[in-house]
């Protein structure tokens, strides 16, 4: 037989062995396994946030310009070139919730069709498409001027600058139409909008044109845009449209800087016409004549203070010999009887 004393450490020491490993395993007890232990609950999946809806009649640029410091406003001009006159109504339209303005100048529903639209100020273009059935817009160009100020220009024919171009003042950026979504039967005119950052139709500014306030609800303007602040540009009236369908040029002499006279010739009737094309002073009310005399006859003459040419003046001249000229600002031109043919 043992002695009981060494029985009792024996088993004494065993525990102590048994209850250092249960210390090194963890937790686990006999009563549960580690097989049977429950796995982590999974973390819930969020939520996304609802997408913001963005109103179909203020569309997301194409292109995107870093921002501009300055919040000056520009300084527009009518999106038209130098020397045209176009009405511009903002109450005609039911589509219209502020400012935003309708061009026309003819007198009949088609006869806009196809002329220039000019960029009213300086800027980087950040939309030209086609907005389909979004909205109204049609044929789109969105010029971004600085500052959060931009200016649309809708319903064109045709877009004459792609996205992200440099476009400067008076730059043609498209031709007037009658573009919109399916279903929308205008007649061609240009819309035109001023805006101010984000927020539609809060964000529509009014329009001020070479420094005035657009008069609302409608008024007829004049356009200065390329004009050269008064002082040059281009004169956009050609001899040919001063004197009317069927004259050719077949003279001119220039009157120093400030313009050109221009003799021309009608094969169709006979006559004669002479205009006197501005070069400087554009816009402005300076001196300017022409004159045209047929050999034997009283000269007629065209003389005063012209915004762009003076003239037209015409005579029947089939067969005889001409005096002609002009005057634009302190230069003069005067022909010898010529042209006898």
């Amino acid at each position: 037989m043992r002695p009981r004393g060494v029985l009792t450490v024996g088993f004494v020491l065993f525990a102590g062995v048994m209850s250092g490993q249960a210390a090194s395993a963890g937790p686990i007890t006999a009563a549960q396994p580690a097989a049977a232990q429950a796995a982590p609950t999974p973390a819930p999946t969020p939520t996304p946030a609802p997408t913001a809806t963005r109103d179909p009649n203020d569309p997301a640029n194409t292109v995107e310009v870093p921002p501009v410091s300055t919040l000056a406003a520009p300084r527009l001009q009518l999106p038209f070139p130098c020397g045209q006159r176009w009405t511009g109504n903002s109450s005609n339209s039911s589509a219209h919730r502020a400012y935003e303005i309708d061009f026309n100048r003819g007198s009949t529903a088609d006869a806009d069709r196809g002329d220039t639209v000019s960029a009213a100020a300086a800027g980087t273009v950040v939309i030209s498409a086609h907005q389909g059935s979004a909205n109204g817009f049609g044929n789109l160009v969105k010029i971004d001027h600085g500052g959060g100020w931009t200016t649309y220009y809708a319903h064109l024919t045709v877009r004459s600058v792609a996205a992200g171009a440099r476009v400067s003042q008076g730059q043609k950026i498209g031709t007037v139409g009658n573009t919109s979504k399916p279903g929308n039967n205008i007649s061609p005119h240009l819309h035109f909008e001023v805006r101010q950052g984000e927020g539609y139709p809060g964000n529509i500014r009014k329009a001020v044109f070479n420094g005035v306030t657009f008069g609302y609800p409608n008024q007829t303007l004049t356009s200065n845009n390329a004009c050269g602040g008064g002082g040059g540009g281009t004169n956009p009236h050609t001899p040919e449209k001063v004197c009317g369908t069927g004259y050719k040029v077949i003279d001119s002499a220039p009157l120093g800087s400030a313009g050109t006279a221009y003799l021309l010739y009608n094969s169709g009737n006979g006559n004669n016409c002479v205009a006197t094309i501005k070069k400087t002073s554009l816009g402005k009310a300076t001196a300017a004549g022409a004159f045209l005399e047929p050999q034997g006859k009283t000269r007629v003459t065209d003389s005063g203070s012209f915004t762009y040419y003076a003239g037209p003046v015409r005579a029947a001249a089939s067969g005889k010999c001409v005096k002609w000229g002009g005057k634009a600002g302190s230069a003069t031109y005067t022909s010898p009887f010529e042209h006898c043919d």
